[in-house]
């Protein structure tokens, strides 16, 4: 199974939904097909799709899904991780009205360079053959959900220690 989500932004990802659709109506996506469409205003044909699903509902379709195609919203993209997934992220981006600015674009490119466990695309029509190829894609690249809280909190302590004794 695939599960594509679009987040709960409030500007539509029809580009992203109307590609899945369009590969599930061609017969390249033969799997099952669930998507949360937010507030798109393309109404999927060939896939199971509700705008909004519970937090439950999500849960359980991330952690059952084969692949998850994600927005390159934080919170979808660390939630795929936390299930052991390697996310296909698909930023949203202001040149077709996606969201306000290309904070997306950003995000997935830091991740795909630093953490080396997601698979950024940009450009849609890549969508295709990353969906074919994701198994081979994967092998090899590591889910593992870096965690920086206890570096973070030492680094912290150690300054608040210095500031207590004035430095």
């Amino acid at each position: 199974m695939i599960f594509v989500t679009v987040g709960t932004h409030e500007q539509p990802f029809d580009r992203l939904i109307k590609y899945i659709d369009h590969l599930t109506t061609e017969k390249i996506i033969t799997e099952r097909i669930i998507m949360q469409t937010g507030f798109c205003k393309y109404v999927p044909e060939f896939c199971e799709w509700k705008s909004f699903y519970t937090f439950d509902e999500m849960q359980s379709f991330m952690k059952k899904a084969r692949i998850i195609i994600t927005h390159g919203g934080p919170s979808s993209i660390m939630m795929s991780l936390q299930y052991g997934k390697v996310p296909v992220a698909v930023p949203r981006q202001k040149k077709y009205g996606e969201h306000i600015n290309d904070h997306q674009i950003e995000f997935v490119r830091e991740m795909a360079d630093g953490r080396k466990n997601i698979i950024p695309v940009e450009n849609i029509e890549d969508l295709k053959s990353i969906i074919l190829n994701y198994d081979k894609i994967i092998s090899g690249m590591s889910v593992e959900l870096i965690n920086n809280n206890v570096d973070f909190n030492n680094q912290f302590e150690n300054l608040i220690f210095d500031i207590m004794k004035g430095k």
